[in-house]
């Protein structure tokens, strides 16, 4: 009985993926043990589907192992950076299952694993906020890829203040490229446009963006991704949209103005600076590294190979050493 039931449900899995393909124009993909990844004019299975016929505009995808593999997306709120990185996933998951895929043509490398850091959500009952789970999430791939995996990850950092958020997304895309033992494909959507300054730093990154056209004084979303970096979110546009009020709207670009024309013209915050080598150098201008003895041995320890009681034990050993000792570079 088992086995029928079994055998029952996988023809009523694979006639059910054929109607939807034969419904919706799905091709048969390639499916190889290399490492590429292309679509050509691949759609969102879901999204699709919820728009008028003809509205839903489809993109290319190219990902490979050298110089395509991270990809850095950049592009105004609601302009469809999210879907695209959805799309991609679930174009890799539906050839991988044996399904026929939305695009016109496909060549999918088989993935090990494909880990996503999307959305946002906190867990109350564990004591956990928003942006903790956002970096566990993080953390485990991190821990966990390879160079088979697929690395989706959207907006980190965006739970904590702009600096913090903005160096902890410098430093994952960093570690992206400079591990080798995890060196996987990776999707990176974000708001931080310093982030874009890294092609032609990291050999492995492109940039990429969602367009948009400004009319009058509104934005069209294009939904287009397209090489290169944005250089504007276009969240007040979006704010208009959503229907805040027209005094609040109107107070933010007069905001946004004055803080642009400030940061053109002083060099408060953080600025980095592009390098020779592989890491950039991170100049702070209201605080900067004191030299330590501390601060060294801090520097040539790799806190993630410790275990916790090793931590403890490190944490407590400086402690006694420097305890009392303040930190003023003396």
């Amino acid at each position: 009985m088992h086995q029928t039931a079994a055998f029952v449900a996988t023809v009523d899995v694979l006639a059910c993926l054929a109607e939807v393909a034969a419904l919706n124009g799905y091709v048969e993909p390639i499916v190889d043990d290399g490492r590429v990844l292309e679509i050509h004019q691949g759609r969102h299975p879901v999204v699709e589907m919820l728009q008028d016929g003809g509205r839903f505009v489809p993109n290319d995808s190219y990902m490979d192992d050298g110089a395509h593999r991270i990809q850095l997306l950049t592009g105004p709120n609601m302009g469809g950076k999210s879907t695209y990185l959805r799309q991609v996933a679930l174009i890799a998951i539906m050839a991988q299952m044996g399904s026929f895929v939305p695009a016109e043509s496909a060549r999918v490398g088989v993935f090990d694993r494909i880990f996503t850091r999307v959305g946002a959500s906190d867990n109350l009952a564990r004591g956990a906020s928003t942006f903790l789970v956002e970096m566990q999430e993080t953390a485990n791939i991190l821990h966990n890829a390879t160079p088979a995996s697929l690395v989706i990850l959207d907006e980190v950092g965006r739970g904590t203040s702009t600096y913090d958020g903005l160096a902890l997304a410098w430093a994952v895309v960093e570690y992206l490229e400079h591990q080798e033992k995890i060196a996987p494909r990776a999707l990176f959507a974000t708001h931080y446009h310093e982030l874009t300054s890294l092609e032609g730093v990291l050999p492995s990154l492109r940039n990429l963006n969602v367009a948009a056209q400004e009319v009058g004084d509104g934005v069209v979303f294009l939904h287009r991704v397209e090489p290169g970096a944005a250089d504007r979110s276009y969240g007040i546009h979006v704010g208009r949209l959503a229907g805040l009020p027209r005094g609040v709207v109107e107070r933010a670009g007069e905001i946004l103005c004055s803080l642009e024309a400030t940061d053109s013209l002083t060099s408060s915050g953080p600025t980095w600076a592009q390098s020779d080598g592989e890491q950039l150098d991170v100049q702070l201008d209201l605080h900067s590294v004191l030299e330590h003895p501390l601060v060294s041995e801090l520097r040539e320890r790799h806190v993630d190979e410790l275990t916790p009681l090793e931590a403890l034990n490190l944490v407590s050993k400086w402690k006694a050493e420097w305890g009392s000792d303040p930190i003023d570079g003396d």
